[in-house]
């Protein structure tokens, strides 16, 4: 044990973090895990806009980029800017890309975890099956991991304010709509990467609106940012134009998101069923936009989960707000590059380079 901390100590994994009480003799060092040991980039890249960050091995962000963004541009203007930023921000450090132990993107559509490759994402249909990984292969070769926005939104709010929770759903109200799904502690992503995608549950069959999956009534085509800002026209013409009046009070934004809000709760209401989690935790943009959004959300949850189900659930509005994506994408690279089988390279790395 003291010679494999000696290891960790000198590949600067582990610090000296003070020496414990001692009963006689020299005291013992206590040694505790050193979350300045390196940095990860990550980026929520969405669909009408993005946060990048550098962040440390604690999750904890170091620097920060907001920006507009249309994920609709494509995969080679995205990403290619998406580096440029973030070499601004390694750069405000002081660092650079040989510091960076991981990369983690999250994307709002369906994605492969084991590629990182989007599967068929309907409102990205440009990305569908393009290797973002190897995008990044100019800039580092360390991992770089890509999962959808909703997911890496769940496991940052999970982490960071509810531990506690075995089940928990998170529900992001956006520009489109998304769901990420934590069952033991662990993320949920299916076979193909579209766990959670409640989106495209159909809530309405008899909607004039048809989805970009093609699909009529779904609950993105009839209750999502885009849905909402297409039914306003002039009035609202983007996503964010719709979360911008309703927070202003303007009448018929804020009835579109309350409305939004209730269609929501009712298609929730049939994964709590499904899954009975232990918690059901609502972010995203149009949970911003106006307090009774939740509000429309739970009651409706309520309303139509069945009482088994909802008899002990807790419905909350997220702690993390909007950093609740780059905290998750922080823990999933942290997650990865630390994981036992791969702490030994990482060690045997720093040692040749000390």
């Amino acid at each position: 044990m003291v010679q494999r901390l000696a290891v960790l100590t000198a590949a600067r994994l582990v610090r000296v973090a003070g020496d414990a009480q001692s009963s006689g003799g020299r005291p013992a060092s206590v040694f505790a895990f050193n979350e300045g040991a390196g940095l990860v980039v990550v980026g929520d890249l969405g669909q009408t806009g993005c946060h990048l960050a550098v962040c440390d091995l604690g999750a904890r962000p170091l620097a920060e980029h907001t920006a507009p963004l249309q994920i609709e541009q494509g995969p080679e203007v995205v990403i290619s800017w998406a580096k440029a930023r973030f070499a601004e921000l390694l750069a405000e450090l002081g660092r650079g890309w040989q510091d960076v132990l991981g990369v983690g993107i999250g994307l709002p559509g369906p994605v492969d975890f084991d590629t990182g490759r989007p599967v068929s994402p309907p409102a990205m249909p440009a990305w569908d099956g393009v290797d973002v990984p190897a995008m990044f292969a100019d800039v580092t070769d360390r991992p770089v991991l890509v999962d959808n926005d909703a997911r890496i939104m769940a496991l940052g709010e999970h982490r960071t304010a509810r531990r506690g929770d075995r089940h928990m759903i998170f529900v992001k109200l956006g520009s489109g709509i998304g769901a990420g799904l934590i069952s033991y502690g662990e993320v949920l992503r299916g076979e193909r990467g579209a766990a959670g995608d409640i989106g495209h549950i159909v809530v309405d069959p008899e909607a004039s609106e048809v989805c970009r999956c093609g699909n009529v009534g779904c609950l993105d085509a009839v209750a999502g940012g885009w849905a909402i800002a297409r039914r306003l026209g002039d009035l609202a013409p983007t996503p964010p134009d719709v979360v911008r009046l309703a927070r202003d009070g303007q009448p018929e934004a804020m009835a579109e998101v309350r409305r939004s809000g209730r269609l929501v709760g009712a298609a929730v209401a049939n994964a709590v069923n499904l899954l009975n989690p232990t918690s059901v935790v609502i972010g995203g943009k149009l949970a911003e936009a106006d307090e009774q959004v939740f509000a429309a959300v739970r009651e409706a949850i309520y309303r139509h989960a069945t009482p088994v189900a909802s008899r002990h659930l807790e419905i909350a509005l997220t702690e993390l707000w909007h950093m609740a994506g780059v905290i998750g994408a922080a823990h999933m690279v942290i997650d990865h590059v630390l994981e036992p089988e791969r702490v030994g390279a990482l060690v045997e790395r720093r040692l040749r380079a000390a």
